[in-house]
């Protein structure tokens, strides 16, 4: 499976070999955008295919391999097929022939289990129309949105574009605030942006960009400054900051220089509340005052990118969670949505990136395992303020904002 470097929504598109899934996405998008062959098997990886939908936006259809394929070539591209499963927003599940059996009924399975949702498209109505019958025992079993559909004669894309409105979770398509419930009309916002050889060169890192759009969208004013500059700038600046916002490798840094009465947090922890899985970084950080020695820490990275020799998550983070807990720690790195080299439950701690480059849902979904299994989970920004000892002062902010939405 391709790896996720896209915060777009993800719509994959699913069925038996030959049923016209690649047609389907053609006929989606009014032109041709995927290979289509009458021989079965012609999609081998999925592939994703960019394009705009009325009423959702931009987003990436991923057309896969047949479910139905055989042989150990055949069984590697279904289980490429069923790893999609985990990054989706929405399926598409493609049938023709009125034909409907086991390989489905699994598929369906599966999407429950990953909360998906998902509509039934009977393909190829032109040479035989959707029984009746078999409309209505899909609709009253599964619950499901049946439609059939000629993706070469005729095809009805508007009532497949309504079903696709109406099914996918408007969380999708929508992200919430980085800091709206944070800052108010007028308010400054200090951004803390170190320069380094970690930093691209010439432009700001994602996150930071982001809420600079985020402050400015609100009607606040941002101001940045490199960590050096901090507490002369703050001592200068009319009026105080409402909020202070650093990059997570400097935050012992930017504590020691930001006053206690001004919140403090990090872009980071900006992200895993916007993004990322909140709640259980929350439950899962402190246990990092309870690593021994022999553990075994798994970093998830979201993205690929040039190592650094101050790289912050394969140098950085293992380098102060070593000092910090004084233990013979080991550490193991995977980028994307890559798979595993091991068990899940043979780690003692999960540390997430920020995911500035994915959506939410594949976060959530990265994490899963780690958190049925029970093991701790965290992101990069949590975990450095917790070894810093400021922790606490660094979700306070989302803390107390979510007691005064309680009362």
């Amino acid at each position: 499976m391709a790896k996720g470097k896209d915060t777009k929504p993800h719509i994959g598109i699913f069925g038996r070999r030959n049923n016209g899934k690649s047609s389907f996405i053609n006929a989606l998008a009014g032109q041709e955008i995927a290979i289509v062959s009458d021989v079965a098997g012609t999609t081998t990886d999925p592939v994703r295919k960019s394009m705009e939908i009325r009423g959702i936006g931009p987003v990436v259809l991923i057309d896969t391999a047949g479910i139905d394929d055989a042989g150990d070539l055949g069984g590697k591209r279904v289980a490429k097929t069923r790893e999609a499963l985990k990054i989706i927003d929405l399926a598409i599940l493609i049938i023709t022939g009125n034909e409907f059996g086991s390989y489905e009924e699994e598929l369906i399975e599966e999407l429950g289990e990953q909360a998906v949702p998902y509509l039934i498209l009977h393909n190829k109505r032109d040479l035989q129309p959707l029984a009746p019958e078999l409309q209505a025992r899909l609709e009253s079993v599964y619950g499901a949105v049946v439609l059939d559909f000629s993706a070469l004669v005729s095809p009805d894309t508007e009532a497949v574009v309504k079903a696709m409105q109406s099914l996918i979770p408007e969380s999708a398509y929508t992200n919430p605030s980085l800091l709206g419930d944070l800052v108010k009309k007028g308010d400054v916002v200090l951004l803390i942006t170190p320069i380094d050889i970690a930093a691209p060169e010439g432009r700001l890192i994602l996150p930071q960009v982001q809420t600079i759009r985020d402050i400015l969208d609100h009607d606040a004013m941002a101001v940045v400054c490199k960590e050096d500059e901090v507490g002369d700038f703050i001592r200068r600046l009319e009026p105080k900051p409402s909020l202070i916002i650093t990059d997570s490798q400097v935050f012992k840094k930017a504590g020691e220089s930001v006053p206690e009465d001004i919140p403090l947090t990090s872009f980071s922890i900006l992200l895993a509340r916007q993004r990322g899985d909140f709640k259980n970084y929350l439950k899962g950080t402190p246990k990092l005052a309870e690593l021994k020695d022999g553990d075994r820490i798994l970093i998830l990275e979201s993205c690929t990118h040039h190592v650094s020799c101050d790289d912050i998550g394969r140098v950085k983070i293992p380098g102060w969670l070593k000092n910090f807990s004084g233990k013979n720690l080991e550490f193991e790195v995977v980028a994307g949505l890559s798979k595993l080299p091991r068990d899940i439950r043979e780690y003692a701690m999960v540390i997430q990136c920020g995911g500035c480059v994915i959506t939410r849902k594949q976060i959530i979904n990265r994490l899963k395992p780690a958190v049925d299994a029970g093991i701790p989970v965290t992101n990069y920004g949590m975990a450095i303020a917790w070894v810093h000892g400021i922790y606490h002062r660094a979700v306070e902010p989302f803390l107390a904002t979510a007691a005064a939405d309680k009362a």
